[in-house]
């Protein structure tokens, strides 16, 4: 007897493999990916009322993530104006369990009000300091301890060396099958100051992708999970869901 809802998943894996393949689709996302990031694209989005400054492919990408993983606990790396701290505080109450946690070496005074004022504050929890202090991390670690099932994510500093710090601090507490997501690994594919009049200290050559590339080759505990590139193509962090395997 054939199976309706098995069949409709599969005719979406079989469509979104066939998309590796896909060169006008991934050509139109490729110029859409680097127009977009050029215009400040992902700073015009909020998730309930704070500013995420992410994609809402990504987003959705990290929904799925989340539903299927049901963590204990979620670290994020950058805080900015809240908006990712509230989007993972509210997929974790609709689950009914978990928190996030934040990290930023400035959280800003009036993000940190509007963060404590949220309704979803409640599964939020933050840390102020270098992500890549031991300090820190040794925070980071106590908050974790227990934890069954624990997702990272790394949205700060966006420099080869202070990712590739990141990734080796805290892969460790990433739970079997769940994942660390690298975002702005999609600098590696843009041109350099390709925003006018912005200077970063990142660029090709020098950016999140390159130290997923550093991370994968030290360590066989993590996978890039293909099928979520081909799955949403406009995204600022190809290459940068690694799935731990072992």
């Amino acid at each position: 007897m054939s199976n309706p809802i098995q069949e409709f998943i599969q005719e979406c894996k079989d469509r979104v493999n066939s998309y590796e393949q896909n060169e006008a689709l991934r050509t139109a996302a490729a110029a859409f990916n680097t127009e977009s990031n050029k215009a400040q694209y992902s700073y015009n989005f909020k998730w309930m009322g704070r500013p995420i400054i992410q994609y809402p492919q990504d987003m959705i990408a990290m929904q799925e993530l989340i539903w299927e993983i049901q963590p204990d606990l979620i670290i994020e790396t950058g805080i900015a104006h809240g908006g990712s701290l509230v989007f993972y505080a509210s997929l974790l109450e609709l689950t009914g369990k978990g928190e996030i946690l934040g990290i930023d070496i400035d959280i800003r005074e009036h993000n940190r009000k509007a963060i404590e004022a949220h309704p979803m504050y409640k599964r939020i929890k933050m840390i102020q300091g270098s992500s890549v202090d031991q300090a820190t991390a040794n925070l980071v670690y106590e908050a974790a301890a227990g934890k069954e099932k624990v997702l990272v994510v790394l949205d700060s500093n966006h420099t080869h060396e202070h990712v590739l710090e990141e990734l080796r601090l805290y892969a460790p507490l990433v739970s079997l099958n769940s994942y660390i997501v690298v975002f702005d690994t999609i600098v590696e594919n843009l041109p350099d100051n390709y925003i006018p009049g912005i200077t970063r200290p990142w660029s090709t050559g020098n950016n999140p992708m390159t130290a997923v590339d550093a991370f994968l080759a030290e360590n066989d505990q993590f996978e890039i999970n293909k099928d979520i590139d081909n799955k949403i193509q406009i995204s600022v962090a190809p290459r940068g869901y690694l799935k731990r395997v072992k």
